[in-house]
């Protein structure tokens, strides 16, 4: 996989043993078009996998980053993923949903991306708004044909594009 666009475009990201689902190029391209600069940006990561959204919103100026993947064998390619990206990063090998009842931050852009049988997703869809600054986003990628409660507490969807059989949701935090 490459980076797509911004700073580090063309860079080189491994993908990590283990389950994972990229993000398709398109996707990724459309979504950081969407959000645009990003500059000054905190960004969450949450089920990293590879860390390619992270590295996309860092190259469009987005930092500090977090990104919390549980599987502990994608932490080595993750920490190598993320060498190159300037600012602060930091990898966290946890389950998502020990992430968000411990930590205490908030912010300005939250990317969830599980794997499409995950269960608990509205759950952790929801834990998540109180991790998102005041007019935070959160987007959520799933399967298109997956059914989601388009209603939730303390968000207001904003947008939503599908790419394939991907659907990605965009929220703010009212």
């Amino acid at each position: 996989m490459r980076v797509t666009g911004g700073l580090y475009r063309g860079r080189q990201v491994q993908c990590p043993p283990g389950d994972i689902r990229p993000s398709m190029d398109r996707m990724r391209q459309s979504l950081f078009s969407i959000l645009g600069d990003l500059s000054g940006c905190s960004f969450l990561d949450l089920f990293s996998g590879s860390g390619i959204i992270a590295i996309e919103a860092a190259s469009r100026g987005a930092g500090p980053l977090v990104l919390v993947e549980r599987d502990p064998r994608k932490r080595l390619t993750l920490l190598k993923n993320t060498s190159f990206v300037e600012g602060p990063v930091e990898v966290l090998t946890m389950p998502v949903e020990r992430f968000l009842k411990q930590d205490t931050r908030a912010f300005t852009y939250a990317f969830l991306d599980p794997p499409f049988a995950f269960e608990g997703k509205e759950a952790v869809l929801d834990a998540t708004v109180g991790h998102l600054a005041p007019g935070g986003v959160v987007l959520m990628h799933l399967h298109r044909a997956e059914p989601l409660e388009a209603v939730r507490p303390g968000l207001e969807e904003i947008d939503r594009r599908e790419y394939g059989q991907s659907l990605v949701v965009f929220w703010r935090r009212g």
